[in-house]
């Protein structure tokens, strides 16, 4: 799903009605579904590597169940299983999480924040910068080199 957003300047008075260069507002297309990490490899800012990394960190964090339930669920997650064969729901789910939590351990104390919030939670980078008190523009170097000690872990040449 796709959403046109319109930059306007605001005032007190409301929206101030200035254009660009023609006098018409600048428009931007934000892909709702997009994830964070997926915006950035589209970009060019992380490389395939960290982007897999990424994405087997996320995977692993949504076979665990890691993600905070608002009611009871009975039925089970559907994930598609790639090499867990000959284990029970129950086992995948304790082993995905022990790959979730070797991954955050490998990458550090100071880097699982960022590299959570970004890669599972889903958050953009300035929102992330903004809820660690980091300097803005600081997020994208740190989380580089997060998603470079998951790679390792998971073994990405």
């Amino acid at each position: 799903m796709q959403r046109r957003l319109v930059e306007r300047e605001l005032t007190e008075e409301g929206p101030l009605r200035r254009g660009g260069a023609r006098g018409k507002p600048r428009t931007v297309t934000v892909n709702l579904a997009e994830s964070p990490l997926s915006w950035l490899h589209a970009r060019g800012h992380i490389d395939d590597r960290l982007f897999d990394a990424g994405e087997r960190l996320r995977a692993d964090y949504e076979r665990a169940q890691l993600g905070a339930c608002v009611t009871m669920r009975w039925d089970p997650v559907r994930v598609k299983s790639t090499g867990d064969t000959g284990l029970t729901p129950g086992e995948r789910q304790i082993a995905a999480r022990a790959r979730f939590n070797g991954a955050l351990r490998e990458a550090g104390k100071g880097l699982q924040d960022i590299l959570w919030r970004v890669v599972c939670a889903g958050e953009g980078l300035p929102e992330a910068e903004k809820g660690l008190g980091w300097p803005a523009r600081s997020g994208k170097l740190v989380l580089r080199l997060a998603l470079d000690r998951v790679a390792d872990f998971y073994r990405i040449g």
